[in-house]
């Protein structure tokens, strides 16, 4: 699914992450540690959009740094806290996002209903909840046809119910072939998600639990 060569990413003389070489095999993935480890600073180097030294390959094919374009249409992600410009609608940036990511309109509105975005698709985000914003922001990372889907903190904020909606989705995405790298501290087991590997992040590095 995903292999790290060389990674490295600073913040001024700071060493945030310094990865020499790692593997994480096809399936759903955990990434563990403490808040301040670098567990998001790792998804968002993953997800494209931060810049770092050394190289991702996902699928021994594509890399952010040499393939930006074709990687950053199939690797979606959710950030632990979702903000957007409170101007915007969940229509607008589901409009946006699934036309980046190629998402068929019948595919869109099936998410939408799922994830019970529909009766607030046209209100301004700046009026949600942080469990609206989490749900829209769910949405947005399951659309197109992704290779992979990071979820940071997938479960904050969420009710009973769209816990359950979430581990649905991501039953059926990773049936159909659909990989997840599922960032947090918590344990999936309580939420009954069966994991392929675990990975620690710790001492600015990660390695296989």
């Amino acid at each position: 699914m995903l292999s790290v060569e060389n990674l490295v990413k600073r913040y001024g003389d700071k060493t945030i992450l310094d990865v020499p070489a790692l593997k994480m095999n096809p399936g759903i993935v955990h990434l563990k540690g403490i808040n301040g480890s670098g567990k998001t600073t790792f998804s968002r180097i993953v997800a494209g959009l931060i810049p770092f030294q050394g190289d991702v390959l996902l699928n021994s094919q594509l890399s952010p740094v040499r393939n930006k374009v074709a990687y950053r249409k199939v690797v979606n992600y959710a950030e632990p806290e979702p903000k957007y410009p409170e101007f915007l609608t969940a229509n607008d940036l589901i409009q946006f996002v699934g036309k980046a990511k190629g998402a068929s309109e019948v595919s869109s509105n099936a998410l939408i209903e799922k994830l019970g975005i529909s009766r607030y698709m046209y209100d301004h985000v700046g009026t949600y909840s942080s469990g609206m914003l989490k749900r829209l922001s769910l949405c947005l990372a399951f659309l197109g046809n992704p290779q992979l889907i990071l979820l940071d903190e997938p479960f904050n904020t969420l009710d009973t119910s769209a816990i359950a909606t979430l581990k649905e989705l991501i039953d059926m995405y990773h049936v159909n072939g659909t990989d997840f790298i599922l960032v947090s501290h918590q344990d999936m087991h309580e939420y009954g998600i069966d994991v392929n590997g675990s990975f620690l992040v710790e001492n600015q590095t990660i390695h296989s639990l």
